[in-house]
């Protein structure tokens, strides 16, 4: 059942094979709108499928990785129903109605890692999890070994620590557990999400320093929204979860961070101006610190709490000759690599080794495609340093990975010509990317195969 790739029923521009991208006539001035949060979508929707009673969730994002975990919960017996942007889950309570069914999740990362410890906590049921082979190359081990140390029973059908899991419903006993963040906070998620369904109280004691730590926030407060019970300290260095099952809920999600970030980096590379309108000023989403780098980096900034507004404004020239520590908002250190063509000296990035492991290598993904048009690269133990440069047109391979294509279609605004295969890879995270650059005045033209 797994797949090398499969399209979801929310991709995007599946019919080409290419998407040319060329600068604005006109200078970048656009106001604009994000679709909603990845991460909050599948966050609440397992959460929901989870809690006793029906609950309303507005603003989901529409994308593949939403649209493979709403499948799987379907699979599993669970009522999902979808107004525009807006679904309606009917909560479970914990136990599964269909307790033995194959579930496919695409390349959704997080559900991945959170729809395990969701099957192992009833009481009932034996389901197999299969991947595409994208996700199937990634680790899955930590997971599944902390899941098991509470009392789940989860194995691989194959290759050990990857999909596709095999995962017997046989509950949690709750109890205390050592688990270690340096890999992916995605596997401290999973683990908070099913454990209000252990038996007793589950003590997390978390150990290395938390990758994206902010996005372990992000779960906590989602599973307190649904009437979690829980107790951590501020550096979530211990975290309580009590036997307290979810309830139903009305909630609003906010709207993408990650995806408004290659919107403002557009007005710092072309000297414009972008305002993104939908935006809680307030978030735990890391990502809203990309605009202090920007900043740094020359770039005007206004955030406007009222309004919901940002309004970022390019300068003439990029300021470089910095040493900027990702860690916390890694899935911008692309982005940031490709301002840093454009800044008046090298740039380093640190604290990314983790990125080598997501949808692709992406430090080599981006190194080998800016030295394909011209640009020096060095990558390093835990990242890259860009060396400005005068780019060349080029074919740019995205290894299927979303963040690779949004992060060079950045490119095609200030240099003519620049093409980015498979197109569609966007659909992970923002299908209508594209579309949303296209508005900016930028010239997007997607090309079907055998007509490049």
């Amino acid at each position: 059942m797994s797949k090398s790739h499969q399209y979801s029923g929310w991709s995007n521009n599946i019919e080409y094979s290419h998407v040319k991208i060329k600068p604005s006539k006109y200078k970048v001035d656009s106001n604009l709108f994000v679709p909603g949060s990845k991460s909050m979508t599948n966050r609440a929707l397992i959460i929901a499928a989870l809690a006793d009673g029906k609950s309303e969730i507005a603003g989901i994002l529409k994308s593949d990785d939403s649209y493979w975990c709403i499948e799987a919960l379907r699979e599993l017996g669970v009522k999902i129903d979808l107004v525009d942007d807006k679904v309606y889950v009917e909560g479970m309570n914990g136990k599964w109605v269909k307790k033995n069914s194959q579930l496919f999740i695409g390349a959704a990362g997080t559900v991945g890692r959170f729809l395990p410890g969701a099957l192992a906590q009833a009481a009932i049921g034996e389901w197999e999890v299969y991947a595409d082979e994208q996700l199937s190359k990634r680790p899955i081990k930590d997971i599944v070994n902390y899941l098991n140390a509470l009392g789940g029973e989860v194995s691989f059908l194959n290759m050990d620590g990857h999909f596709p899991l095999k995962v017997k419903g046989r509950g949690l006993k709750g109890g205390e557990i050592i688990a270690s963040g340096k890999i992916s906070s995605q596997f401290i998620s999973g683990l908070l999400i099913a454990s209000p369904y252990a038996k007793e109280k589950t003590t997390i004691k978390v150990v290395d320093e938390v990758v994206q730590i902010s996005y372990i926030k992000i779960t906590l407060n989602m599973m307190e929204q649904f009437g979690a019970s829980l107790q951590y300290d501020e550096h979530l260095t211990k975290i309580i979860v009590n036997n307290k099952p979810y309830t139903s809920q009305n909630i609003v999600l906010e709207s993408d961070i990650s995806t408004a970030c290659y919107f403002f980096a557009l007005a710092a590379l072309t000297g414009g101006k972008v305002v993104v309108n939908n935006v809680n000023c307030n978030t735990l989403q890391p990502d809203l610190k990309f605009l202090d780098f920007l900043k740094e980096m020359g770039c005007g900034v206004d955030i406007l709490h009222t309004q919901q507004q940002v309004e970022v404004r390019g300068p003439k020239q990029l300021k470089g000759g910095f040493t900027f520590n990702f860690k916390e908002i890694s899935d911008q250190a692309l982005t940031i690599g490709i301002l840093s063509v454009f800044s008046t000296l090298p740039i380093t990035i640190t604290g990314v080794a983790h990125i080598r492991r997501h949808e692709s290598d992406r430090i080599m993904a981006l190194s080998t495609n800016l030295k394909n048009i011209g640009i020096k690269v060095e990558e390093n133990d835990d990242g890259f340093t860009v060396y400005p440069g005068t780019p060349t047109d080029g074919i740019i391979n995205p290894y299927n990975d979303h963040r690779v294509a949004m992060a060079f279609a950045l490119l095609g605004s200030v240099i003519p010509n620049i093409v980015i295969e498979n197109p569609s890879c966007v659909s992970k995270t923002c299908p209508e990317f594209f579309e949303i650059l296209s508005k900016t005045g930028i010239d997007v033209q997607y090309i079907r195969e055998g007509d490049m």
